[in-house]
């Protein structure tokens, strides 16, 4: 497992009951997490007087219930920064458990000697995209969501960063890599978070089951002739990391050689001491990887 365990703007303070009790900055948020199915006791005072709560409905969806919450806050991690804010379904904008690929792509890109091309898919609120920009990587940045992308082109403006090399593109990540098959163009490394469903920007139905494999195979023919790391996240119960292994391997090892990782992402509970699951990752690269822990 790779423990994102280098947060001081981020806690997870606790779990139980399926939910979580967490620290962003200097507000305290009570969110669901469907793996907590354990009924710990609740001893941190914190549980009963959150700056805000996210409940489910029992028809579908939820709410926030907010005390003393602003519209939004920028948190740290290491030089990094990032603008969050509660969203619907219980989300803030952020996955701090993928602070481990942030670090590790950083660490491959600033070793590598060369500059780097990265490919970001379903990049979301540009959490990787700011990293690689960041280690001085360009990075092509690939959302459906207009707003999502214009809330990572906000976070790497408050970095410092607006006039980095990024391309923003608001598209389905799968008929943009068919158009740049057909254009030619070429990349180091990608990296992306696909979703379990989703409708694109023109109303294209992605089900990961179905669609993820087609979409790898195509990303292997915008990959350079020396590429450097390919990393798939998956927050889907059916994608084991075992999955992952199997389908970078038998997308990239044929073609470029290389070693596949796969496990958790995860999060210190500082309450028990123990590591939360919080997701599984892949990672494909040319040079030898060490296991993750646990």
């Amino acid at each position: 497992m790779w423990v994102s365990d280098k947060w001081r703007d981020y806690e997870l303070i606790d779990c139980s009951g399926g939910e979580r009790l967490e620290r962003w900055g200097k507000y305290i948020l009570v969110r669901p997490d469907p793996q907590a199915i354990w009924r710990t006791e609740r001893n941190d005072r914190r549980w009963s007087s959150p700056d805000a709560r996210y409940t489910r409905s029992s028809t579908g969806g939820g709410s926030w219930n907010r005390h003393s919450l602003p519209p939004s806050w920028r948190v740290r991690y290491g030089d990094l920064s990032f603008n969050v804010r509660p969203m619907n379904f219980k989300h803030t904008g952020l996955f701090p458990e993928q602070a481990a690929n942030w670090d590790y792509m950083q660490e491959l890109i600033r070793a590598s000697g060369r500059h780097i091309n990265v490919l970001s898919l379903f990049a979301y609120t540009g959490a990787s995209t700011l990293a690689c920009a960041a280690a001085g990587a360009s990075v092509c940045h690939v959302d459906a969501a207009r707003g999502m992308t214009a809330w990572a082109r906000e976070n790497l403006a408050d970095n410092g960063l607006g006039s980095a090399p990024v391309r923003w593109i608001v598209d389905d990540c799968a008929v943009f890599v068919e158009r740049e098959k057909r254009r030619g163009r070429r990349y180091d490394a990608i990296v992306m978070d696909p979703p379990s469903y989703g409708r694109g920007p023109s109303g294209e139905i992605w089900k990961i089951e179905d669609a993820l494999w087609p979409l790898v195979n195509n990303c292997v023919s915008l990959l350079s002739d020396d590429p450097l790391f390919f990393i798939i996240n998956s927050y889907s119960t059916g994608l084991s990391p075992s999955v992952l292994t199997y389908m970078l391997h038998s997308a990239l090892s044929p073609v470029f050689g290389g070693t596949v990782v796969s496990g958790e992402l995860g999060l210190r509970v500082t309450a028990s001491g123990l590591v939360l699951p919080s997701g599984a990752c892949g990672r494909w690269t040319r040079q030898i990887q060490e296991q993750p822990d646990g």
